[in-house]
C-alpha cells in the first residue's frame, strides 16, 4: 500500500479480494480512576456484527506475550502461528479496524512490521465511521486454511529501558509520552510511580484524532507536533504508552506528518514506572530527574 491507511470507500469495494486479509481488534481501555479492569476486548460484539470477512484478534491476549507483566509483544513463534492460523502469509495485505480510533489497530500494524511484514494498512475512522456510513455487516465467522508466516525481526522499530537509558546519558533520543496530561504529570499512574521519563515531551493521543475518529490531516498533524517542540527530523525517535498500544497510534500520526527513525518502547510506563531505579521526572513540562 502507498499510504497506511485506507478508507471505507476503498475497503467496501475490496471485500471479497482473496489477498486481504481484514481484522476486527475491537476492546476498551477504561481510564485507571475507574474500577479494574481497565482492559477490555469486544468478542462479542465481533460475534453480533462486523465487516464482512473480517476475522477477530484479542488485542490484549492473542499478540501479547504470555506472562509479561508489561504486555509485551507475543514471540516471533507466538505471532507467527497466530498469523498462520488466519490465514495469513507474508504476502498478504492485513487491513485492521477497531473501535478506539485506531489504538489496537496501530499496535497490530506495529507487530507485523516488528516481524517483517510490511503490507499492512488501517482503516481510517473504524468502526464507528463504517457503522455510520450505513456499509454492510456480518454475523458470519469466516474460517481461512492454514498457512506459514515466516517472521523477519526488524529491531530498528523496538527501543528497550537500555536504549532509554543510554539515551538519557547521550541526549541522543527525542522521547514522546503519548499518555494523558495527568498521566504524564504523575497525577495518576497505572503503575507503582507515577511521572514521565526525563526529557519526554507529552503528546497525548487524544490530540491526534478528529472528530469522526479519523487520524487529523498531515498539514494538521505537522503544526500540532511543532507546537509541542516535536522534531519531525530527529535521528530517532522514541514513544511510549503505558504498554506500548497506544504509542503506535504516535508513530502512525508522525509517519503520515513525514517523520522517520520512530520506534516504540514496548515495555512503556508499566515497565519504566514499576522499576524503583528508572529516572522518574513529574510536572506538567519536561521536569528534572527525580530518583525514587
Amino acid at each position: 500500500m502507498s499510504s497506511p491507511l485506507v478508507t471505507s470507500d476503498w475497503l467496501e469495494s475490496h471485500l471479497l479480494d482473496k489477498d486481504i486479509r481484514i481484522i476486527d481488534m475491537r476492546g476498551a481501555v477504561l481510564p485507571p480512576s475507574e474500577p479494574p479492569p481497565h482492559y477490555l476486548t469486544d468478542r462479542a460484539g465481533y460475534e453480533a456484527a462486523h465487516i464482512p470477512n473480517a476475522a477477530f484478534i484479542d488485542w490484549q491476549v492473542d499478540i501479547v506475550e504470555p506472562g509479561s507483566a508489561s504486555n509485551d509483544v507475543a514471540s516471533a513463534e507466538r505471532f507467527a502461528a497466530l498469523m498462520g492460523g488466519l490465514g495469513i502469509d507474508n504476502d498478504k495485505l492485513v487491513l485492521i479496524y477497531d473501535n478506539a480510533a485506531g489504538m489496537f489497530a496501530c499496535r497490530l500494524r506495529w507487530a507485523l512490521r516488528y516481524y517483517g511484514h510490511e503490507d499492512v494498512a488501517i482503516l481510517d475512522g473504524g468502526w464507528q465511521k463504517w457503522r455510520a456510513e450505513g456499509r454492510p455487516l456480518s454475523a458470519e465467522i469466516p474460517q481461512f486454511a492454514k498457512t506459514a508466516f515466516v517472521p523477519r525481526v526488524n529491531v530498528e522499530l523496538k527501543a528497550t529501558s537500555e536504549d532509554i537509558m543510554a539515551g538519557l546519558d547521550l541526549g541522543a533520543s527525542q522521547l514522546i509520552d503519548v499518555r494523558s496530561a495527568a498521566e504524564y504529570a504523575g497525577e495518576t499512574s497505572r503503575a507503582r510511580h507515577g511521572g514521565h521519563i526525563p526529557t519526554a515531551i507529552n503528546l497525548p493521543r487524544g490530540a491526534l484524532v478528529a472528530d469522526d475518529m479519523t487520524l487529523k490531516p498531515a498539514a494538521e498533524l505537522r503544526q500540532i507536533f511543532t507546537e509541542r517542540g516535536v522534531a519531525l527530523d530527529a535521528s530517532d525517535t522514541v514513544l511510549y504508552c503505558n504498554s506500548g498500544v497506544s504509542a503506535t497510534y504516535g508513530m502512525l500520526a508522525l509517519e503520515m506528518a513525514g517523520a522517520s527513525n520512530l520506534r516504540i518502547y514496548d515495555g512503556s510506563w508499566k515497565e519504566w514506572g514499576n522499576d524503583a531505579d528508572t529516572p522518574k521526572a513529574t510536572g506538567p513540562r519536561r521536569g528534572s530527574w527525580e530518583r525514587r
